[in-house]
């Protein structure tokens, strides 16, 4: 079943795919439609339509009665990334321009909040019972809300050079957990699961957004995330695990740290960027960032929902593997 829940859930991503076209060309026309199909064919792992998927088969229903879900989800996550790169500035994601950069702030704006409605639509037009669809369209609003509070405090973090771990953590809950938690809340609803049940389930996937989370503040320091050379969070003022962790240890730095974080991203100078991501591997940061990855990794392996759910359990273990493979060399490294 497992093998069978996950691998089905990739072959039927192309039928994903083909929605979010279909929705983006219908509800966007003349305009915003071609922009939302030219974010659309940057690609992207698509883990979110592939976990929702993959979740529906797990429980025990027919993955394809999952489409629209996985649809919503992705197309929920792809308007969060459209507004995430005109706040942080980037100009590259996944190798290619970004819709800001290629049609400007204004209508990259309206792209994304067309993406952020869309997925209500893929919802409504499901093949599923009313009731159902009213349970997703709630449980599609309230991450949401989360999403884009989490989105906000990330912001708020910057500004107020906040470092605290807690804080880090909270923020991340918000911001990258939700959308690991709504597909697999959506698909329990799908699967008949009572509202508690749904919760539950979808509870045991918050770590994979902290998991998630640390592993893209590693790979943009010291890896490739396809957003041009190395450190895009740094000159976009981020407070990475990175960050957090360089300066529980080193707090003599946090008057440069914060400066360069703070300073104009088009002003920050190159040389300043690799002496920061040299000083975090050297203080050992990097190291207690993996430390935090393998215990998050942990923790989501030994969650007791796994036992009324194995199948899901094994989805769950198949992502972690995915979600740390950009960063598997860098975390064997920093064991030696």
């Amino acid at each position: 079943m497992v093998a069978v829940s996950w691998e089905r859930a990739g072959n039927l991503l192309k039928d994903v795919e083909e929605l979010m076209r279909d929705l983006s060309r219908r509800l966007g026309e003349p305009v915003l439609g071609p922009m939302a199909l030219e974010h659309l064919a940057t690609g992207g792992k698509r883990l979110r339509a592939r976990l929702a998927l993959a979740a529906v088969d797990a429980l025990g229903t027919d993955a394809e009665q999952g489409l629209g879900w996985a649809a919503a989800c992705e197309l929920l996550h792809n308007a969060t990334l459209i507004h995430d790169d005109i706040q942080d500035g980037d100009e590259v994601r996944r190798g290619h321009p970004t819709t800001w950069a290629r049609h400007g702030r204004e209508q990259a704006i309206n792209v994304g909040d067309l993406m952020l409605l869309l997925p209500l639509v893929a919802v409504g037009e499901a093949d599923l019972d009313d009731a159902i669809k009213a349970r997703l369209a709630t449980a599609l609003g309230r991450h949401a809300c989360a999403v884009i509070s989490g989105q906000g405090a990330e912001l708020e973090m910057g500004q107020q050079g906040r470092t605290e771990r807690d804080i880090y953590v909270k923020t991340v809950v918000g911001k990258t957990s939700g959308l690991f938690e709504l597909p697999v809340e959506g698909a329990a609803i799908v699967a008949g699961r009572s509202a508690a049940q749904a919760a539950n389930l979808s509870a045991a996937f918050r770590p994979m957004g902290i998991l998630f989370q640390m592993q893209d503040d590693v790979l943009d320091l010291y890896g490739d995330k396809g957003r041009g050379s190395p450190g895009s969070d740094i000159r976009e003022g981020k407070i990475s695990a990175l960050v957090v962790e360089h300066l529980g240890c080193c707090p003599a730095d946090r008057d440069w740290l914060l400066s360069l974080l703070r300073t104009p991203r088009d002003q920050t100078p190159d040389d300043e960027v690799r002496r920061a991501i040299e000083r975090m591997r050297t203080s050992g940061a990097l190291a207690a960032v993996s430390r935090r990855i393998a215990e998050e990794s942990e923790r989501i392996r030994n969650d007791s929902a796994w036992t009324t759910e194995p199948a899901l359990g094994e989805i769950a273990m198949r992502l972690v593997d995915r979600v740390l493979e950009p960063v598997a060399s860098v975390l064997t490294l920093t064991k030696r």
